[in-house]
Formats: C-alpha cells, structure tokens, sequence
C-alpha cells in the first residue's frame, strides 16, 4: 500500500487516524494515548509500539513547514509493528506531531512549487516551537507542548531520541547531541541510492565538527556558537534532555527540493567577500518587507495572531545575523557552506514576507498583490539559482526511515559496549 499520492503530506487527524487503526488492528503490541494538549487545546498523541523497558522516542512536527516527517513517522511505525526483529529488545514510542497549532496553520500539504510552498507558509517564533522554546523562555513561561515532549522524555527514557525535520530546498543531513560512530557512511550511501544531495556545510551546525559528510555532532557548552546575534541555541533545546537518562538525540533532515550546490566540498575562492554580499542583500530584502509591514501596520487594526508575530520575529533576527555574517569570521570556508548561507540568506525575508501576505490577504488589504509578486519573484530567483529538483515523497520517506533504523542500531551497539 502507498503512503500517500505524490506530493501529499498526512494531516494531523491523518496521522492519528492511521495510529488508531494501527493500535486497533495489533492491540497486545500497539497503543495509542493522548499525552498532553497545546495551547489551544488540540491534543497530543504518543503511539507505542512494543513494551521492552529500552526504547527509541520518534518526534515529528517539531517545525510545521517540515511535513515529511509525519509521512515517515507512519512509515516507521508500520514497519517496526510488522518487523519482529526491530522491537527485539527495544520499544518504540512516536510523537505523532510536537505542534498541532502550527499544524493546523501551515497550509501546503500538497506544494509543487516553492511559490505554492510559501502561500500557506507558517513557521512559529523561537518561543512558541516545542523543541526551541527552553533555548529562548524561562522553565516557567515554558508552552504546555514542550512540557508535554519533556514529559515523555522523562517516562520513556530513551536512549535514543529521533526528532524528524526537513528543509525546504538543499540536501539532507543529520545533527547528533553525541557521535553515533558508524552512521556516516550508510547515510551517505543512502542518500546517494535515492539522488538526495549531502549538505557537508549545513548553516544550521555551523562550527560544529563532523564525524562525516553531513553528520554534525553539536558541540559543547564550552565552545562559541557561530552565530552570536540569534537567540536560540541546540544546547538548551529539547534534544539534550535524553542526555539525563544516558540518552542522546539525532535530527534527521531531508529535502522537499534538492540541490547539488550544497555538497561541494571545495574551497571557496573567497568566503569572506561573499559572506558579506550575501549579508548586504539579506538586509536589502528585509527592508522591503519592513516597508510593506510599516505602511500596512495601521490598516491592521492592531492584529497580533501567530501569522504577525512570526513574520516580525523573522525580520528581528536579520540585522543580527547580517552582522554576524559581516564581522564574524566564516565558520567553515567550503562552496557548501556558503552555498548553504546563500540559501539561510534567501529564506528568512522570503517567510517574512510570505507569513506577511497571508495577514493582508485575510484583512483584504491592498499591499497584498505587490507582496504576491515579490514573494513569486524570490520563490522562483531561489529555485532558479539552486538549481531546485523535486525529491519524491518517497525517495523523502525512505532517506529519512534508513536513517532512523540505522542510528537506532548504531546508538544502541554503542549503549551495549
């Protein structure tokens, strides 16, 4: 039976339908329970399969515009369920989605563009994202989500947590709160079997070292971060609270749309001068949605929803990071790297502006259709210069699932030794 049709990412209600079914259908093996509500009451379910006390803890819908990893989650919890030898010894447990609110506002189950991507565009503040939110709030302003997630943590003790992310445009890649020796070379091996580029410069672990093309291992509370300006930081996320229990975290990501720009390895002829550019257009961009956000904000009746206040946090952090990127020297200096920048640089105005467009569409304001051409204008300039192929769901799906089973194997032989 196929996931879903081409280009179709589950809903929220999707998921837990398939969950029900599955715990129906298997119920000595299968359980599914309600663990925790969000902030606007929608509930949060954890599917179990199997009952040894070790266990692998699979999140998904940590970021409401990564929707590959509810497709994989389903596919991974079929799999384990039909698959005696995967449960030998381990129980696996599946956050069906961290965030239904930001669920239920990011709105592109099926894009076949990067423009129809970011017509339904959401992503959260630092402070409302399940996973980011310690970085950012005190333990006492903490979202009911992310307590729900540490919650779980704190039943389960994993040793080893799985959190299913993605990118819009680029390669795939993995983040580990500790070395998983072992996992590079079949993540490679897997991702070239299903044309899925490596991104061996990822911004997202910028500075951090690598146990192998595309598998970064984030450093330690000692070390600098290379971003100084931005506010949110992996080390007091979500994913080090298995660290408590011996456990440890993988972010597994892949691309909706790949690009072989991202995996070059070679030097770059000058890093720092291109660092720069790409700061100096980042604020040239931001200022042309801060524009359309000052001129429309009176005609916006003091609105405040999460649409709003994502798309100014966004802006926010650009001055920052243009700074960063300006005086700060490169933290890595390969084509990848600032391939990787290059398309950070181009994603931050675009959400802006994107989230931007849909509150002027829903108030009826008339800025709206300039701000459509600008947001079709970059959507296509950043498809364009990357080169952008659409990856199959379930070249998407199966990248992802390897990758899961392959550092549960490896963690769990480490545990062992």
């Amino acid at each position: 039976m196929s996931l879903l049709p081409e280009l179709r990412y589950p809903s929220v209600p999707e998921l837990v339908a398939c969950a029900r079914a599955l715990a129906g259908s298997e119920p000595g093996l299968c359980a599914l329970r309600q663990v925790g509500v969000s902030r606007a009451g929608r509930p949060l379910h954890l599917l179990s399969v199997g009952h040894a006390r070790r266990s692998v803890l699979v999140v998904a819908g940590a970021h409401a515009n990564e929707p590959a990893g509810g497709s994989t989650l389903r596919m991974l919890a079929q799999r384990v369920a039909a698959e005696r030898e995967l449960r030998t010894g381990t129980s696996w447990h599946f956050l069906l989605c961290a965030d239904p609110d930001g669920a239920a506002l990011h709105v592109t189950p099926a894009p076949r563009s990067l423009l129809d991507y970011h017509l339904g565009f959401y992503r959260p503040t630092g402070a409302e994202q399940p996973e980011w939110s310690p970085s950012v709030l005190p333990p006492d302003r903490l979202p009911p989500e992310t307590r729900t997630l540490t919650r779980v943590i704190d039943e389960l003790r994993p040793y080893l947590q799985v959190t299913l992310h993605g990118t819009d445009l680029g390669g795939s890649w993995v983040q580990l709160t500790r070395d998983v020796p072992g996992l590079a070379e079949p993540f490679a091996k897997s991702a070239a079997q299903l044309h899925i580029p490596v991104e061996t410069g990822a911004s997202d672990a910028a500075g951090w070292p690598a146990s192998g093309p595309g598998v970064h291992v984030m450093p330690g509370p000692e070390t600098g971060v290379a971003y100084p300006s931005m506010p949110d930081d992996a080390r007091h996320s979500t994913w080090y609270h298995a660290h408590r229990y011996g456990g440890l975290t993988a972010v597994v990501e892949v691309p909706m749309w790949a690009s072989d720009l991202v995996d070059d390895p070679a030097p770059h002829p000058a890093p720092e001068a291109a660092m720069r550019r790409l700061a100096q257009r980042l604020l040239r961009d931001s200022s042309q949605v801060e524009r359309v956000l000052t001129e429309a904000l009176p005609r916006l009746d003091g609105a405040d929803g999460p649409l709003l206040r994502a798309a100014r946090w966004a802006l926010e952090l650009i001055p920052g990071l243009a700074e960063d990127w300006t005086h700060t020297a490169p933290a890595a200096t390969t084509m990848a790297y600032v391939g990787s920048v290059d398309a950070f640089g181009r994603r931050l105005p675009l959400r802006a502006a994107a989230m931007l467009l849909r509150v002027l569409r829903q108030s009826g304001d008339r800025a709206a259709p300039d701000l459509e051409r600008l947001v079709a204008a970059w959507s296509d300039a950043f498809a364009q210069r990357f080169r952008a192929r659409w990856v199959p769901l379930d070249h998407q799906v199966e990248h992802q699932s390897r990758t899961v089973l392959l550092a549960a194997q490896q963690a769990r032989e480490q545990a062992d030794c």
